[in-house]
């Protein structure tokens, strides 16, 4: 047996995230590796940390045993808690003790992903324990690893593959939280219709229209007369979306036609990850 078709698109887009991330980091020196990034109380170390801690858990590694400092002032919840455990044991650890198990990583997640022959449908364990699907984890794994390839990529000012298989993913994950923020988040009006209007690297159109029982829903047709259009560029839809940089900077970056009230509301909800 091999992969299954439906999840070949996201192993591909994990593989070039991932090998983008070890090719921007095997040339740094340590002080580079302690540059800050977007990710509150996160450095470059502590991104490539987690990238490392996620694929170590998918992997089926054992989690560390580790007690957390008091002190972690971003670590505000359970689910930041869980994630921050693989970051911060390896908080001490050089460069190429990092490069070096990222590379393992990489090499031992890829043999895993090449011999997957189980169905999409397949129930597996998430973070913190939920229950997800095979396709589901393995969208998120994609999804997440592009993000943080472009935290990377800020941090060390290197730019670069905002149209990469893995922007492909995030685009369609991203697009999929959309009827929920403009419907139910928002309380868009029933029979009413909101427009994202995206260019740059990644170009698209999507219209989420609310029905009259104020269910939301997403494609890619026009709409003849909106209630909001937002026009905006691919880099600030991620980086609203992921809870990325200065919101007052972003904003700047967003152009609003329509009901200024709700494009607002829209915007207020418009971060979708954790």
């Amino acid at each position: 047996m091999t992969v299954h078709p439906s999840l070949q698109p996201y192993i591909d887009a994990w593989t070039h995230s991932i090998e983008a991330i070890s090719e921007l980091v095997s040339p740094l020196v340590e002080g580079e590796w302690n540059h800050a990034t977007d990710c509150p109380g996160w450095s470059v170390r502590d991104v490539v940390s987690h990238v490392i801690g996620v694929d170590c858990e998918m992997l089926g590694d054992p989690r560390p045993i580790h007690t957390l400092p008091r002190d972690l002032y971003h670590v505000t919840n359970e689910q930041k808690r869980y994630m921050e455990v693989p970051v911060d044991v390896r908080r001490c650890h050089t460069a190429p003790e990092m490069t070096s198990e990222l590379e393992y990583t990489i090499i031992r997640r890829s043999r895993q992903l090449r011999n997957e022959t189980r169905d999409p449908g397949t129930k597996i364990r998430g973070p913190l324990g939920a229950e997800q699907t095979l396709e589901e984890a393995l969208q998120w794994r994609a999804f997440d690893v592009w993000v943080h390839e472009q935290d990377l990529r800020r941090a060390l000012g290197k730019p670069g593959n905002l149209d990469s298989p893995g922007a492909l993913v995030t685009r369609d994950y991203l697009v999929e939280a959309l009827p929920e923020v403009v419907a139910k988040d928002a309380a868009a009006p029933a029979n009413s219709a909101v427009v994202f209007d995206v260019h740059g690297p990644l170009e698209f159109m999507r219209t989420v229209r609310v029905d009259a029982e104020g269910k939301g829903s997403v494609n890619g047709s026009p709409s003849l007369g909106p209630a909001v259009t937002l026009t905006l560029d691919w880099e600030a839809y991620v980086l609203l979306a992921c809870g990325r940089g200065r919101r007052e900077a972003l904003m700047e970056r967003v152009k609003v036609e329509g009901d200024q009230a709700l494009a607002q509301a829209i915007l207020k909800e418009f971060t979708v990850t954790p």
